[in-house]
């Protein structure tokens, strides 16, 4: 029987594709819960800077076990859907738990559980796609979730304003936070309900180390978004990989990777308390300021993709990182903020700017890093070395909020912030020796993979 690969064949029959959109509701909430679980925190509990790093850290810390652990326990039980239905009752539950807190402490455990009820959701519901659709299809309805994550994030945050700055205007800011933090628990409630009418059970089943491949091909729109549902990880156990050494140009990327990523974070950890009682920022102002951020990775992201097909995946990775280090500087205490005054609209929409700036280098930086570590390794080393990949950026992720957040209360945000791009600055050093001809095409005209990105087909060696 002959078959069509250009149309949209699936593995078996199926109703729709509508279960997707079950993502869209939780993307929401995750923009709204993204600045607003540090600003409860700070306002009403008064919690310390160096406090609300630890939420922020712990609720994502407890992931990286309970990922790899849903993942198996999924591949070895019949059913994906009720997996992936519990983590979305659970998110939305512990979200309305969040909201109930009477104190730092019970909040800080529900913020916890609640990271421990996401964590289910990346990579079962990759899973879920990859066993619903045909394979050539498979990279682009990777990007499509992450658009919807997005598209999702970017609604959510725009929610969050008009919340706060509308609708509870003339309420007690701290009932109108809660009120608002229901919404977002309610919100991954009704993807539960989307899920479990639209979801249907795959007969067949993938395992999960044949998938390897499409680990962090999307690594998520969003930089800072608590819990990066829609980024494909998880899909493999480190303990699974092949005995195979990776070359030492691989090696030296990811103690880059693992450099910068501490100094991202050593910026965004303490970053919503420096909106709050630097900047001296509305509530409806910080939600303003992440959207900038997330409105511009959305928009770009694609558009990063081609960037780096045509160019070297290493000059966009490099010249993005010294965009990115001029950029944390310019957040720095300066005449400007004299000049603006602090709390005004004037220095919201400088702030705002800057992280949209921050925002546009983050696309290309998750693009290129990915790309730039493909093509490094072989076809067979490759499942290991982006399963490596995912583990060196959560670890310096992880260490970089706490870092940032000790360092901003102990020191101020001179310390932190300079010490944050001198760290990147480091990272992106690291880089440099790399041999740079390792990205050069082939050929000047090569036909285009139909990738996620789009980028063009390399040399034998690295392999798509």
């Amino acid at each position: 029987m002959s078959f069509d690969i250009k149309s949209r064949t699936v593995v078996r029959p199926s109703s729709s594709d509508l279960w997707f959109l079950a993502y869209l509701p939780l993307a929401i909430s995750d923009g709204i819960a993204t600045p607003l679980i540090p600003l409860l925190a700070l306002q009403h509990f008064g919690a310390t800077a160096f406090a609300v790093t630890i939420i922020i850290a712990a609720s994502a810390m407890s992931q990286v076990p309970f990922t790899i652990l849903w993942g198996n326990l999924s591949d070895r039980v019949a059913h994906r859907k009720f997996f992936l239905v519990g983590s979305f009752v659970a998110t939305g539950l512990s979200l309305i738990g969040i909201a109930l807190a009477h104190n730092l402490l019970t909040y800080f455990w529900l913020n916890v559980v609640e990271g421990l009820a996401s964590a289910a959701s990346a990579p079962i519901g990759t899973m879920l796609l990859l066993e619903t659709r045909h394979k050539r299809w498979w990279p682009q309805d990777i990007g499509f979730f992450g658009l919807i994550s997005g598209l999702g994030t970017t609604v959510g945050l725009g929610v969050g304003f008009v919340w706060l700055f509308v609708i509870g205007a003339a309420s007690p800011a701290i009932r109108v936070m809660t009120g608002l933090l229901f919404l977002s628990g309610a919100l991954a409630l009704l993807s539960a309900v989307v899920a479990w009418a639209w979801i249907e059970e795959p007969v067949g089943r993938l395992d999960r180390r044949s998938v390897s491949d499409l680990l962090n091909l999307h690594r998520g729109v969003i930089e800072r978004i608590r819990h990066v549902r829609a980024r494909v990880v998880g899909l493999i156990d480190l303990t699974r990989a092949t005995a195979e050494r990776l070359p030492s140009g691989e090696y030296l990327f990811l103690a880059a990777l693992g450099v910068m990523s501490v100094g991202f974070d050593l910026f965004y950890g303490p970053f919503p308390v420096f909106l709050w009682q630097g900047a001296r920022f509305s509530d409806a102002g910080i939600f303003i300021v992440y959207l900038g951020s997330a409105g511009a990775s959305t928009a770009l992201f694609y558009h990063s993709g081609r960037s780096v097909d045509l160019h070297s995946p290493k000059s966009v990775f490099l010249e993005s990182l010294g965009g990115r280090i001029l950029l944390l500087l310019l957040f720095l205490w300066g005449p400007i903020y004299v000049l603006l005054g602090f709390g005004t609209p004037a220095l919201l929409a400088w702030i705002t700017l800057l992280n949209a700036m921050l925002g546009v280098t983050w696309a290309f930086i998750s693009t290129a890093s990915t790309l730039f570590l493909i093509r490094l390794v072989g076809r067979s080393a490759r499942g290991r070395a982006l399963g490596l990949y995912n583990a060196v950026a959560g670890a310096g992720s992880l260490l970089g909020t706490l870092l940032g957040g000790w360092l901003y209360a102990t020191y101020g945000v001179h310390v932190a912030y300079s010490i944050a791009a001198g760290v990147v600055a480091v990272g992106a050093v690291l880089l440099l020796p790399i041999p740079y001809h390792i990205f050069q095409l082939p050929h000047p005209k090569t036909r285009r993979h139909p990738g996620v990105h789009g980028t063009r087909a390399t040399s034998p060696r690295p392999g798509r």
